[in-house]
C-alpha cells in the first residue's frame, strides 16, 4: 500500500523516497524498524561504504549525479563482537545516494529488508508545507486541501488584512499533479476556500469532485460540477484512476459565524487498502463526543494559538494534546495558520500563544510515544510503516 501526503505544494527535489534520519553505519546493526516510522531529508558527509555487502549503480539527471545501492549489516572495526545471544539478523537497506552540484549529499533511504522475513518499509504518507494549503497522495489519489496558490489572500477586505506567501513564492498552478483526484475544502472563508486560486484551478479542473463544507456552497457550485458537500458524520469515498480508494468522513469543526450557523469541517481520511487513518482540522476545534468513536495514526493540527482581543481564533497547546490523547495519535504534524507575509490592521492585534517546544513539553507528559514531525516549508516529510512478505 502506498499513501502519501504532501502539504501546500510539490517539492522541487526529485520525488523519490526521503530518508529517515539516521546514520546507516551506526543503525545497520539496530534493531527493526517499527510498525511506523518517519523519513526526512537529510545531509551527510560524502560516502563511504564500510560494509561487506554492496552494490552500486550510477545514474545522472539535469540537476544532480546519484547512485542507487544496497548495503547489507556487517561487523566493522569499531563494532564489538556480538555473542549468539546478543547476534541480530542482517538488514539490507537501500539507497539512494544524491550529490548535487554545490558538492552537498544526500542519502534516500528507499526500503528495508531483513534476509528471511522480508520487511519491507513502505512508504504511506508524505508531507510538504506551504502555508494551509497541502497536497497529500493517498493509495495513489492526489487530493488538494485548502489551496492558497494564486494571488494574496485578503478576504476581499485589503485594507484590514492583506497576506502574501513567505515561501515558494514562485509556484504556479502548473506546478500541481497532472492528475488530481479531489479537492477537499474545510471551510467556507477565504483563508480556506480562496477564490483567486479556485477560479483558474476550475478551468484547469472542470470535472474535478470536490468534497467540501456545505458553507462554501455559495463560492463552490459556481466553479465546479462535482461538488459533494458532506455535513459533519457523513462520509463519501473517492477513487483514483489507479483504484486506490479512501474514505472520508467530515467532522465538525469551529463556528466561524452567527451561533445558529453550521460548524465548519474537518476530515478523517482513511486508506482503505491499509486503513491508515490521518485527521485533519485547521483550527484545533473538535467534537470530543464524536472523536471518541474514531482513531487517527496521524493528526495536522495548529499547536501554537492565535488570538485577537477578547476571542480565541485557532487554538492550539493543551486542546492539541487532548485532540492528540483523543485520537490515539502516533505522529502530530504542527500546522501554523496564516503562515505567510501579512500586514492590515487585523494582522497587528493578532497575537501567538505557547510555541512548538512547549506542546511538545505538553505532549511529553501526556503522551510521551507520540511523536511529533515539523515540516518544512518545500521538503517532503514520509511517514512509512514497515510490513512483513511472504
Amino acid at each position: 500500500m502506498s499513501l502519501r501526503v504532501v502539504a501546500g505544494c510539490c517539492s522541487n527535489f526529485p520525488s523519490s523516497p526521503l530518508l529517515l534520519p539516521l546514520n546507516p553505519s551506526k543503525h545497520l546493526s539496530q534493531p527493526p524498524p517499527p510498525s511506523l516510522g518517519f523519513r526526512s531529508k537529510f545531509n551527510v558527509p560524502s560516502a563511504t561504504n564500510h560494509h561487506s555487502s554492496s552494490k552500486r549503480r550510477r545514474f545522472s539527471t539535469n540537476l544532480i549525479s546519484a547512485a542507487a545501492f544496497s548495503t547489507s549489516q556487517s561487523q566493522t572495526q569499531n563494532q564489538p563482537q556480538r555473542t549468539e545471544e546478543e547476534e541480530e539478523e542482517p538488514i539490507t537497506l537501500t539507497y539512494l545516494e544524491v550529490r548535487r552540484r554545490d558538492g552537498q549529499t544526500h542519502r534516500l533511504l528507499l526500503n528495508a529488508r531483513l534476509s528471511s522475513s522480508s520487511l519491507i518499509c513502505c512508504i504511506l504518507i508524505k508531507f510538504t508545507k506551504q502555508g494551509n494549503s497541502w497536497l497529500w497522495t493517498v493509495d495513489g489519489l492526489n487530493i488538494l486541501v485548502d489551496p492558497i496558490l494564486v494571488g494574496n489572500l485578503d478576504f476581499g477586505i485589503p485594507w484590514l488584512y492583506n497576506a502574501s506567501k513567505k515561501f515558494l513564492k514562485n509556484f504556479r498552478l502548473d506546478d500541481l499533479p497532472e492528475q488530481l483526484d479531489c479537492l477537499l475544502i474545510t471551510q467556507s472563508l477565504d483563508d480556506h476556500c480562496h477564490v483567486n486560486t479556485l477560479k483558474p484551478l476550475s478551468q484547469r479542473f472542470p470535472h474535478l469532485p470536490v468534497i467540501a463544507t456545505p458553507n462554501a456552497t455559495p463560492i463552490l457550485t459556481p466553479l465546479f460540477t462535482n461538488v459533494t458537500y458532506l455535513e459533519p458524520s457523513q462520509s463519501s469515498e473517492v477513487e483514483g484512476e489507479n483504484g486506490g480508494k479512501v474514505n472520508i468522513v467530515a467532522t465538525a469543526g469551529p463556528v466561524l459565524g452567527p451561533p445558529w450557523q453550521r460548524p465548519e469541517n474537518g476530515y478523517i481520511i482513511t486508506s482503505r487498502q491499509s486503513q491508515l487513518a490521518l485527521y485533519y482540522e485547521p483550527h484545533c476545534v473538535y467534537n470530543q463526543s464524536f472523536l471518541q468513536k474514531y482513531q487517527a495514526d496521524i493528526i495536522i493540527t495548529p499547536v501554537i494559538k492565535q488570538l485577537l482581543p477578547g476571542f480565541t481564533l485557532v487554538s492550539g497547546q493543551e486542546d492539541a494534546v487532548h485532540l492528540a490523547k483523543l485520537l490515539q495519535a502516533k505522529y502530530i504534524v504542527p500546522m501554523k495558520n496564516g503562515d505567510l507575509d501579512s500586514k492590515g490592521m487585523l494582522s497587528s492585534i493578532i497575537s501567538a500563544e505557547g510555541t512548538v517546544e512547549s506542546f511538545k513539553e505538553l505532549l511529553r507528559r501526556e503522551l510521551p510515544d507520540a511523536r511529533v514531525l515539523e515540516p518544512k516549508p518545500g521538503v517532503p516529510l514520509e511517514i512509512f510503516r514497515s510490513s512483513s512478505a511472504p
